[in-house]
């Protein structure tokens, strides 16, 4: 038996060397980590259980039979993670680019299935140049089978990317079907064509990085959620994701103690300009509700004109989303509404309450959005408002304008809380253009037009540019000063803690995608 354990150890030895020193120290040498110590740094010390190690592809083509690893090229297992149980991948760059054929595909596919199984996060660090192109049908059959299981698992458990490295052509999808995306800066990239291909059939010359890097995608597509400076920062970014959701789509999200009971916020009070057309930071309004260094941003570099993301009310993990008067005036257009609309989703999924700060002055007008369909886009945030069932409150701290009022988190729409400041405004539009369309006759009949114009506005203001019209309907529960937000939220949210709402039956529904 000696002899045997021996054997046994010596394989497991060879197994964690992956590639081979050789590439390892390549790995190294661009700044990336091996798939072992990714692992090592993302779980915590001594709960990593591997499983698969000896697996080795069963391929004899264009001379694969004479290059074989333990592991093919991909590390799998289980483990914990501040405590708590999840499953992970990570692909080993030095083992044949990490690429994926049958017996790689068949680890992942065997740890989504338990991760399903038993209801805890998959976490998939990807660094793979593709395909193994030597088994042919094969390697794309492998990527479908994650595929279907990555549809299968959204909604049940939460799913996390982080593209190491390369991830290119369909190797994407698995990612794009994941909950959340994370990137490193300059290391790593994601594209379904690359630089050759894009030069050979549009003539156009890019880099990978400017193509499919981690600005690219943070700035432009809005493809990842997070763009991190380097791996470490990245492992330790998603840490602090899971700390904020559940386990599975039938716990709710965990919860931490607080001893603050002064929840009083006076600066609040004088966050508002007295200008309604001057801008504010809705990022200091959150700083100011939420608890403390608690606000983890999602998507913070695109679409600037919603913030969401998730942090703790007194404890307790909430979906923040925000519009934001800084940028375009917090004007809702087609990537403002996928971006919000994507995350509502998440959260209701996952039994995250929603808090929702509304200052919006309608849709964006163009010719740009209308032919690109912010329609449609615009729908989309509409309908995953209309179908989240967790705990909904919306704040309304200035302009609340036409549809887009309707659209964020509106009573009518199911809102459980809409509570408004003084300095609110509900109405179809702007005083100014409301007043244009109403007293057109009388402005320009007018012997000073300019006048008649500016006095019809104050007529239209004084009526419709305040919450109270709205809250002597039962659309706003309660008008409160600002200072008193954080405490409102907290009551809120705790009445509303064992909240049950049922859609009707059916099998799913149609959103306008």
């Amino acid at each position: 038996m000696k002899e045997k354990i021996e054997a046994l150890r010596t394989k497991q030895e060879e197994a964690k060397q992956g590639g081979g020193e050789k590439r390892i120290e390549s790995q190294h040498s661009k700044g990336k980590l091996t798939a072992r110590e990714r692992i090592s740094l993302l779980i915590d010390e001594g709960t990593f259980e591997e499983i698969g190690m000896f697996v080795e592809h069963r391929s004899t083509n264009f001379g694969l039979d004479k290059v074989k690893f333990p592991g093919d090229g991909v590390v799998t297992g289980y483990g914990k993670v501040n405590g708590r149980l999840v499953y992970v991948y990570a692909q080993d760059f030095t083992v044949m680019g990490g690429s994926l054929a049958e017996a790689h595909a068949e680890k992942i596919c065997k740890i989504m299935d338990l991760a399903m199984k038993n209801g805890a996060p998959v976490i998939g660090l990807n660094d793979s140049g593709g395909a193994r192109i030597q088994e042919g049908v094969v390697s794309l059959g492998g990527y479908a089978d994650i595929f279907y299981r990555n549809t299968l698992a959204s909604g049940v458990v939460p799913q996390i990317s982080a593209i190491m490295g390369p991830c290119a052509g369909g190797a994407v999808y698995s990612p794009a079907l994941t909950d959340f995306i994370f990137m490193v800066e300059n290391t790593s990239y994601m594209f379904v064509t690359g630089p050759n291909v894009v030069k050979t059939v549009t003539h156009e010359e890019v880099s990978s990085e400017d193509l499919g890097g981690a600005s690219a995608h943070a700035y432009k597509s809005g493809v990842t959620h997070f763009a991190s400076p380097n791996e470490l920062a990245c492992i330790n970014d998603i840490k602090r994701l899971l700390s904020y959701i559940p386990q599975n789509c039938e716990e709710k999200p965990p919860a931490i103690a607080v001893d603050n009971s002064d929840h009083k916020r006076p600066a609040l009070n004088d966050i508002i300009p007295d200008n309604p057309n001057q801008p504010y930071d809705i990022k200091d309004v959150i700083e100011h509700l939420v608890d403390a260094d608690s606000f983890m941003e999602v998507h913070k570099n695109y679409a600037e004109n919603i913030v969401v993301g998730l942090s703790r009310i007194n404890g307790k993990s909430v979906g923040i989303v925000a519009n934001q008067p800084a940028y375009l005036a917090g004007v809702l257009d087609i990537k403002a509404s996928n971006k919000a609309a994507r995350f509502v989703r998440f959260c209701d999924a996952f039994n995250i309450p929603l808090v929702v700060l509304e200052d919006v002055p309608g849709f964006l007008p163009g010719t740009d959005q209308e032919w690109n369909g912010i329609i449609s886009n615009g729908a989309k945030l509409l309908y995953a408002f209309c179908e989240a069932t967790v705990p909904r409150i919306t704040v309304i701290t200035r302009k609340a304008y036409g549809g887009a009022y309707d659209v964020m988190n509106s009573k009518h729409i199911g809102a459980d809380m809409n509570y408004a400041w003084p300095s609110s405004e509900i109405a179809v539009m702007g005083a100014k253009g409301a007043a244009e369309i109403i007293f057109k006759r009388e402005i320009s009949s007018s012997d000073d037009p300019e006048a008649t114009w500016k006095e019809k506005e104050q007529e239209y203001a004084d009526k419709f540019a305040n919450p109270y019209n709205a809250a002597k309907r039962g659309y706003v529960d309660e008008v409160i000063e600002p200072s008193e937000t954080r405490q409102k939220l907290i009551s809120a949210l705790d009445m509303l803690k064992n909240k049950v709402d049922n859609l009707p039956r059916k099998k799913h529904g149609n959103i306008p995608l």
